[in-house]
Formats: structure tokens, sequence, C-alpha cells
């Protein structure tokens, strides 16, 4: 009988049994039927399921051979691209920041040594545990609040492999053992870079401007510069922002594991950003921001004042002061949110660049730009007299002289050396008698000599001032235009706006004989070393505005007002200087902004000066000692003639 038979065994209901339901036993290589309890039984294990298992095993090799041969075949190249990706990195070198220096060769801003801490998030420990440790060690070293660390490093974007700069401005010592520990910290680099450095003093921040790190709306305009680069924000740093940044290199790096870099394969240099030489006198810049700060903090009730000195030749900028002021190397090293709001809540605005930003009635500082506009028209000669008897009237109104009770007969150089309104109304407006130029003329006059206009200063932030016309008025105020208007049109009041820097422009014009200089504080560029100097060469803006005639005639005006006039303090300087005194009146409260303007030497002059005290009274009273200082620094050196 053959083993797979069907047995029939015992009693009647084991007999119909199929052979399915016997186990068969393997015993010394034969199977023998044996029986279990009432029931038949097979081998120990089902062939069924052993053919199941044997597809399973063929499955699992085919899926892991086929994801072999895509790894190593299909994606093997985007793969090996990867890992060299993270053993082979291109770093970014910054360029040396250009160098800022007076006239005279001192430096004004300068780069100095910074040590910061960067992340590269790519390398940088996914676990918590591990993560923890390391803050912990950097936030002892450094003595920054461990969560404020720990914040900083979880606010960058993950998986970079760019270093980013978390902490700024570590000390020289702490830099140099954290470079040792960051040998084994992964992710984490300790980098000597620069930052900026002001080393004028405060009188130089609104010219020299400061660094702010770079905006993400600035990167997409800028995509050249770096995640943490700095930018110029303010002043000559931010207009001459290409010229100084230069242009920066490229390293090829290989790393280990950690991402420390192990071996430099190539490297293009940093080409360093450009040297300015300024027009600037850094002396004469501290002399005139210290008088006028004297002067400020003497009377509580002025706001602040403003100083431009220019050379009358070039259009190059000698002094431009503002106060009050601020410290820029405190935005170069991050401002805190509440300095810098105590800053912009200060009502004496020392944010504000008033020589360039700030507008102003002129006062009687515009009356030498009346005159010559005047004499170009024929409405007067130099010998023209006027009959100044205290003011005009026309109808109801009264238009006043300073002066009670009038000048008496004036010419020329007397309504400028005394600042006679009456001869300035009838120069101007006229009256019944006599025909003055009329508010089209005068604008007109004003803009050839410079006002209403930007002069192109090479900071931002310039203002145009303002001249009113007939058609602003009746569109403004609706009203028409009175022959009152142009009464204090003419003596600098009304709704008339000059900035400093424009006074100190016209006066220079008056001074050289008639040429419109743009201002310009850049005097040149030069490369590092020094070698390459590349002069700015003066820009004219309009020339021969006037006849050398009628110049003339103005200057002599200009040099009675010291000889005689309100400018006589200026007979203290070595050399000859003319000048003229301003007032202008503001606001409803009747103050006065005293002004004062000059330049020196009269025949060959030098220098240029426009100064204006805020609600500092009159001319002489507060605006002219300050420049007096100036000017006396300047020609120091000269001896006083015997």
């Amino acid at each position: 009988m053959k083993h797979n038979d069907i047995f029939s065994i015992g009693d009647e209901q084991n007999r119909h049994i199929s052979r399915r339901q016997y186990r068969v036993a393997w015993v010394e290589n034969s199977y023998i039927p044996t029986r279990d309890s009432d029931t038949y039984l097979t081998s120990n294990f089902d062939v069924r399921r052993l053919r199941w298992v044997f597809i399973g095993i063929l499955i699992f090799f085919g899926i892991l051979l086929f994801r072999t041969a895509y790894l190593q075949i299909i994606s093997g190249g985007d793969f090996r691209a990867a890992a060299e990706d993270n053993r082979i990195r291109i770093h970014e070198v910054k360029a040396p920041r250009g160098i800022l220096y007076d006239r005279h060769g001192t430096i004004l801003a300068r780069n100095v040594a910074n040590f910061t801490l960067s992340v590269t998030t790519a390398d940088f420990p996914e676990d918590l545990t591990t993560r923890a440790a390391i803050i912990n060690k950097l936030s002892t070293k450094i003595g920054i609040d461990e969560s404020e660390l720990s914040d900083k490093i979880n606010a960058l974007e993950p998986y970079l492999f760019e270093p980013r700069v978390i902490v700024e401005h570590i000390p020289y010592d702490t830099a140099l053992l954290l470079q040792i520990e960051s040998a084994s910290l992964p992710g984490i680099t300790i980098q000597a870079d620069t930052f900026r450095e002001y080393t004028g003093g405060e009188y130089f921040s609104h010219n020299l401007g400061y660094l702010s790190k770079i905006s993400e709306t600035q990167l997409t305009e800028h995509p050249e510069y770096l995640y943490d680069d700095v930018i110029g924000a303010s002043g000559i740093e931010q207009f001459y922002e290409s010229t100084l940044r230069g242009t920066y290199g490229k390293k090829e790096v290989e790393v280990d594991s950690l991402g420390k870099e192990i071996k430099v394969l190539s490297e293009q240099l940093p080409s360093p950003g450009k040297n300015i030489i300024l027009t600037i006198d850094a002396e004469l810049q501290k002399t005139l921001g210290e008088a006028l700060s004297e002067y400020m903090s003497s009377h509580k009730n002025v706001t602040g004042g403003a100083a431009v000195a220019i050379d009358p030749k070039t259009g190059g900028i000698r002094a431009l002061v503002s106060v009050p002021t601020y410290d820029n190397n405190e935005f170069n090293k991050g401002i805190s949110a509440d300095r810098y709001a105590e800053l912009i809540a200060n009502d004496k605005r020392p944010l504000f660049n008033r020589p360039v930003s700030g507008e102003y009635p002129s006062g009687s500082t515009i009356k030498p730009l009346i005159a010559l506009a005047g004499l170009e028209e024929g409405i007067i000669t130099p010998q023209t007299t006027v009959s100044s008897t205290g003011g005009i009237r026309i109808g109801e109104w009264f238009f006043p002289d300073w002066k009670a009770g009038g000048h008496g007969q004036t010419n020329l150089a007397k309504a400028i050396a005394e600042s006679v309104n009456t001869y300035f109304y009838l120069v101007g407006g006229g009256d019944e008698t006599h025909t003055g130029l009329g508010v089209d003329k005068i604008r007109s006059y004003l803009e050839k000599f410079g006002l209403n206009t930007l002069l192109g200063i090479d900071v931002p932030g310039e203002s145009d001032g303002f001249l009113p016309t007939k058609e602003w008025k009746e569109e403004t105020k609706g009203e028409r235009w009175y022959i009152g208007d142009t009464y204090h049109l003419s003596i600098g009041q009304g709704d008339l706006l000059v900035t400093p820097l424009q006074v100190a422009n016209y006066i220079a014009m008056i001074a050289n004989g008639g040429t419109v200089f743009q201002p310009r504080l850049a005097d040149s560029f030069s490369s590092p070393d020094g070698l390459n100097v590349q002069p700015v060469e003066p820009k004219i803006i309009r020339d021969h505005v006037a006849s050398e005639k009628n110049l003339k005639a103005v200057q002599n005006a200009l040099r009675e007002a010291v000889l005689s006039g309100s400018a006589r303090r200026l007979q203290e300087l070595p050399v000859a200087a003319g000048g003229k005194t301003g007032t202008a009146q503001f606001g409803a409260d009747n103050k006065t902004h005293s002004w004062f303007t000059a330049y020196a030497p009269f025949d060959n002059p030098e220098i240029a000066i426009a100064v204006i005290v805020e609600a500092g009274g009159e001319g002489n009273d507060a605006a002219l000692p300050v420049a007096l200082k100036g000017l006396q620094y300047w020609f120091r050196d000269v001896p006083r003639p015997q």
C-alpha cells in the first residue's frame, strides 16, 4: 500500500475522511502516516505556505535589486553631485569697504575688526539634545542668553550651506577661544569680518551717514548682495555705495563631515572699494558745529541750526553742519528700538539734515539777488536812490522798514548794508511812480541764480525750496496775488523757502563773478594703495548769470555791509570780507530765524558761508557770531594787517 493511499481506520465515522485531513510527518527521510487523536495530520510544513514564502523572498530581492540599480545607474549622477555639493562649497569673499578722508587726509570712516559667530544650518545637528548642548556651550562662552541664542538659530532657514551671522562684535580673546572650540562643533563658524567705525565725531554724522543690514526688499533689488550684508543707509555711504563697496570675490573649498573647511580648491580675490577724499575740512566742520551747539545750549528757545561753507571757485563743500546731531556709530552697531524711538520722538529732530533738507524763509539774505535782478532789468543803477521814511503805504496796508523813521536817502550800497526794506519793496514790486520787477521776473531770476531747484549735491535728501506764483496762490489759498505778496517776496518773507545750501551757493555765485556750481562733497576717488587717484571735476550748472558790472555793484554793497552796516563784526578778520545778515519771521508768534551769509577774501574769495539759527532772533545776534568763528578758523594763519 502506498503512503498516499486512504486508510480505513477504526469505526465507520472515519471511513470517509479525506487524506487532506492527515498530517504527514517526516521521519528518517520517509513519509509515515500518523494519527493525532481522532484526526489524521499532514507534515509540519504546508507546501503551499512554503511556496508563498519563496515567492515573497524573490519579490523582496527583486525590489532590492531594482532600487540598487535605480540609485547607482539612473540617479547615480544626481546623488554624486549632491554629495559633491556637500563636500565642495563656494563662498563669497567680502571686499574691504573704501575709507573716507577729509581734504587733508584725516580719516573720517574706517573698517575695524568684527568677530562674528555664524551658523550653517545644513551642518547644524538636528538632534535636540546635541543642539541644546552646543547652544549652552556657546552662550556660556559669549555671555549671551541661551534662549536668545536658541531663538536666533531656530529662526534661520534650514538646510542652508551658506553661513548666517547670528552674533557680532565678539571680543578678540573670546573669539580666539571659540575658534578653537568650533573645530568640534558642527555648523558653527567664527569669522573675522569688519564693521564701519566713524572717527570724526558726531558733527559728521549727517554727511557720512551710516550702514544698515540689508533688507529683504533691497536684496531683491540687489541680488549680488549677501543675506547678511550691510548697505549704505544715508549720507555719503548711501550716495556712493557702489563706489565704496567694491567687488566681492569667491572661494571654492572642500569641507569635512562637520562642514569645516579643510582645503581651498580655488580662489578669486575681491576688489576693494575705492577710497573717497572729501572736500570737507574736518576742523572747520568741528568749529562750526561746536559754535552752533554752544549757542543752542545757552539759548533754550533755539531748536536747531545749520552751517554751510563752500569753495566759490569749485563748488567743493568745506563744511556742512547740522545741529542737533547724533552718533552714527550707534546705528552701525545695531541701534536699539528704544534708542531709535527716542531720537525720532525728539522735537528738535537730531536726525534731520538741516543744511540740505531744511526749508526756511530767507529773510534779508535774498536782497542781494533782488538787487542783482533789478540791475539786470535796468530798474535801478548803483546810484539810484530811494527815500526811506519808515515804510510804504498801499491803500489801507502799510509795509514798514525795520528802522522806525526810515533810513533816509538810500542807494544800492546803503540798501544792502543797512538792509533797507523800502528800497527792495520798490525794486521788487514798485508803486504808483516806480516800476518793479513783479513776481514773474523775480521768480525767473531767482531760479536762474539757483533757487527753486535741486542743486545736485552728492548726499541724499536734498530739498529744492519753493518760489510762489500767482497761480499757486489762487489754487492753494483761493486768493489772488496782491502787491503786498510781491513786497514780502522781495525781502525774503511770505511763502518763499530756501535751503541753507542754496543760500551758501548763491553767495558763492556772487563772490566768483556769476557762476553757479554744483555743490559736492567728493573731491577725488583713489585705489587702496593711493596710486590711482581720480579727481572729481567741478561741474557748472549755469555760467554768466549776470553782467560783470552788475555783479561788481552787488559785491561792493556786500563789502559796505562789513564796513558800515549790519556785518561790521567781520572787521575782526585779518582779510577783507563781504556779508549780509538776515532775519526771517516764521509761525504765528513773530519768532525769527537768524541768518548770516558772507565770503572772503573780498578780492579773491576762498570761502563762502551761510549760517541759520532757528528761532535765533536777529541775524547779527546769533548767526553772525557762529559764521565769524568759522571764518576766524579758516584765516587763522593769516596775519592781521598792521
